[in-house]
């Protein structure tokens, strides 16, 4: 009767085990209905940019590392957004939208930049502690490269260039 009663009970602390570890740990793809509400108010899905290479950088005006990684998300950008690649810079909710706004124009930022005042952003993709922040998502919505710190932009040019026809793999 003992032994009976053994592996439906294992099987079923294994169930419960597996659901927590599936609901406390960050999936492999953050939600597809997030939404950003850019600095110019327009709203961009990552529904809206599936097919898409997408890169998700989170930052703030007052993160040195952002600031110095700067040059290097510029050039990207304007080196293969025209090909379909997709940034998104998303300023940390603490960030005064003032402050933001100010420092997107000082600098020349030319590709969007949301604002996550609620924080609603941050925790689609599992909270973002520190910064820079970097999401590399696949077209298929699958999150291909999560990176904390100043942004491995040879790294990341040479996953990019994987969905974008025409790119040299790491230039």
């Amino acid at each position: 009767m003992k032994r009976r009663l053994a592996l439906p009970v294992i099987l079923a602390v294994t169930a419960a085990i597996a659901v927590t570890v599936a609901l406390l740990l960050p999936s492999s793809a953050p939600p597809s209905e997030t939404e950003f509400t850019l600095l110019d108010g327009r709203k961009l899905t990552l529904q809206s940019l599936r097919g898409r290479p997408v890169l998700v950088s989170f930052w703030a005006t007052t993160c040195s590392p952002c600031v110095a990684e700067l040059p290097d998300l510029i050039r990207l950008y304007q080196e293969w957004q025209r090909l379909g690649f997709e940034l998104i810079a998303v300023a940390m909710p603490y960030d005064p939208p003032t402050r933001v706004l100010e420092f997107v124009q000082r600098h020349g930022v030319p590709y969007p930049v949301a604002l996550d005042i609620d924080g609603k952003i941050t925790s689609a993709f599992g909270g973002v502690p520190y910064i820079p922040a970097a999401f590399l998502i696949a077209p298929n919505g699958s999150i291909e490269l999560s990176y904390t710190g100043r942004l491995d932009i040879v790294k990341a040019r040479r996953i990019i260039s994987k969905y974008l026809p025409g790119t040299p793999s790491a230039s």
